[in-house]
């Protein structure tokens, strides 16, 4: 694949970038390796003043950087924005906690004094040079995510972005280094995805993070095993949106709408499996379908439109497939359905119903303004049917019934349970999955101590 900017709305490209050889790779390596073994005695306080800067220069550029982002993969241009904000916010979060989350721990002396010691702690150290092999999707969110925390723990970043969004990938090591970073702190490596075994397999590499497709996050997977180095993995999702009949229907419709199409659809947490009891189900699916048809397709440098165009060619044309073969296989269409003409990887918001488990949908994830709904005959269904998915991201539930909550917080196979709310991300909350939505967790204190070399330091008596 090119790594150049291709814009969705028309398939136009507009800028091509060469891929970085393997002299221009290994400097940056060597330039990893060195900065570390400096960066890592700064100062939480100096760390933090690096990253309060780059929010400031961050919140600046908000702008001119969400068109980059909506140039690049269609988003929505206020949803770009958004985007931009809500990464200035977490670089301050972790600019402002990473030295309590970080802070030596020192375990009650009466729980070690058979130990030896006279004195025990544990500090968290950083790892090194990390790799982030990030996605498309939330070209920045995606990244800043890790950066913030990694660079607040000590650690460097290289990033190798995806390839169909080259200059945010560019954007954001400039970001760093305005903000006064030292250079090698974060850098961009604008290369294939073919060349990323050979960088993971270098021993100055210390451990890696993958938000993307279950078979990248495979052959990461396999050669960082094979390597024993540290990885999280943030892979896809197919979501469950529970609605009880004790549930404020109105809400949770209205909500429902915006949970499936954030970012066109094309969002590992976006809800995509529609799962109501039976006692609601037809009323719920009017008002969905309905408020589906509603959105407004189009420009996504428009204000005013809710849906743009999917990033890629290949995008759309897999989820057209999967649509299409749940058609044959029976299901209904509601609303949506069909390739538009015209140009542009367009497709229309479009509900499913009459899912079954041979169809292609039910167990593969829809990138895409696309919605299965389901009809749940009781709360032991809708559990059965929401944990029958390879995926295990996050989960929302609509009830008002606390024994219903405990039951679904209980038995949900999920990183997240968001009871009568849509998932979504906060730098103080641990974000990530379970079966094959990959491992481990980033955000909050879990994530900044994922890429830490938690040492444990005994003092003899």
């Amino acid at each position: 694949m090119p790594i150049a900017t291709v814009n969705p709305v028309n398939g136009e490209t507009l800028r091509t970038y060469e891929a970085m050889g393997e002299e221009e790779t290994e400097r940056r390596l060597q330039l990893a390796e060195a900065t570390f073994r400096t960066y890592r005695t700064t100062t939480f306080e100096e760390r933090a003043r690096l990253l309060h800067r780059a929010a400031d220069l961050l919140d600046e550029d908000r702008r001119s950087i969400a068109e980059v982002m909506t140039t690049e993969m269609g988003k929505p241009v206020g949803q770009a924005r958004a985007e931009a904000a809500k990464c200035a916010k977490a670089m301050r979060w972790y600019a402002d906690h990473a030295a309590d989350l970080l802070a030596d721990e020192e375990p009650d002396p009466s729980d070690v004094k058979d130990s030896g010691a006279s004195r025990v702690l544990v500090r968290y150290r950083p790892l090194g040079p990390v790799l982030a092999v990030m996605p498309w999707n939330f070209p920045l969110w995606q990244v800043v995510r890790f950066a913030a925390p990694a660079l607040m723990a000590g650690n460097v970043g290289l990033l190798k972005h995806a390839s169909n969004v080259p200059q945010t990938a560019l954007y954001l090591e400039d970001l760093f280094h305005r903000a006064g970073f030292p250079e090698g702190c974060f850098q961009t490596l604008l290369i294939g995805s073919a060349a990323v075994d050979d960088i993971l397999r270098d021993e100055r590499v210390k451990a890696a993070t993958l938000t993307g497709s279950e078979p990248a996050g495979r052959a990461v997977a396999a050669t960082a095993g094979e390597m024993v180095k540290k990885t999280v993995l943030e892979l896809g999702g197919s979501d469950p949106f529970v609605v009880m009949p004790s549930a404020d229907l109105d809400r949770a419709t209205a909500v429902a709408v915006t949970a499936r199409v954030q970012n066109t659809g094309q969002s590992c947490i976006a809800a995509k499996r529609f799962i109501v009891h039976t006692d609601v189900h037809d009323a719920f699916a009017e008002r969905f379908t309905r408020g589906m048809q509603a959105l407004t397709t189009g420009d996504p440098m428009d204000e005013d439109t809710d849906v743009g165009p999917l990033a890629s060619e290949q995008g759309r044309k897999d989820l057209a497939e999967l649509v299409d073969d749940a058609v044959r296989s029976g299901a209904r269409v509601l609303c949506g359905g069909e390739l538009p003409d015209g140009p542009g990887w367009y497709y229309p918001p479009t509900v499913l119903a009459g899912i079954t488990r041979d169809m292609r949908i039910h167990r593969e994830e829809a990138f895409g303004p696309v919605a299965t709904l389901y009809r749940a005959a009781d709360l032991d269904e809708a559990v059965l049917i929401a944990n029958d998915s390879p995926f295990g991201l996050s989960s929302n539930v609509w009830t008002r019934d606390e024994a219903e909550v405990d039951r679904f917080v209980r038995d949900l196979e999920a990183g997240g349970v968001f009871v009568n709310g849509m998932t979504a991300s906060h730098p103080a909350l641990p974000f990530g999955g379970v079966k094959r939505s990959g491992y481990g967790r980033e955000l909050s204190g879990h994530g900044i101590r994922e890429f830490c070399n938690i040492t444990t330091v005994w003092h003899g008596a």
